[in-house]
């Protein structure tokens, strides 16, 4: 099973009754009706283009991509808290 790349977009609207045509374009994980944002899952080599394609609709104000794949995570300083070690060991 091969595993495509996903990056999240997210695209900042004026109304909620849009959300609808927003989800065709990825997989909608969330939509905040205070914030009039959604949070969309699209293949990264799709990226640019449905980035591009959000941007023209007349409702959009906003499109930004999340960072998250372009950050480290890998932590090399990260130090294992002894005493979550030992309840781990326990069985608690």
């Amino acid at each position: 099973m091969i595993k495509t790349k996903r990056q999240g977009i997210i695209v900042y609207f004026q109304h909620m009754k849009n959300v609808r045509q927003i989800k065709k374009h990825g997989h909608l994980i969330h939509a905040s009706k205070k914030r009039k944002y959604a949070l969309l899952y699209v293949n990264q080599e799709d990226l640019e283009y449905k980035m591009e394609k959000l941007d023209r609709l007349p409702f959009v104000s906003r499109v930004v991509p999340s960072y998250k794949p372009d950050i480290r995570t890998d932590f090399e300083n990260a130090k294992p808290d002894k005493a979550k070690q030992y309840d781990y060991k326990m069985g608690i």
